[in-house]
């Protein structure tokens, strides 16, 4: 039986801070306008931005290590 989106995240995320961090982010940028990084036809952005995790398409960059615009 397929688990639901909320069943994969709390497995995935298990507490981890990190991952929470990340998927925080990218919702976030996803929310402002930033595209899929991935194709899906799914409008969620958290469940996109899970997919994205899942696939291993983003990565939390502390903010010391962001270039400067």
């Amino acid at each position: 039986m397929d688990k639901t989106l909320p069943q994969r995240l709390q497995k995935s995320v298990n507490g981890s801070f990190h991952k929470t961090a990340l998927l925080q982010k990218r919702v976030r940028e996803l929310i402002r306008g930033a595209s899929p990084l991935i194709e899906t036809r799914e409008q969620n952005p958290i469940k996109i931005a899970f997919l994205e995790m899942e696939r291993g398409l983003i990565e939390l960059i502390p903010e010391e290590e962001k270039p400067l615009l």
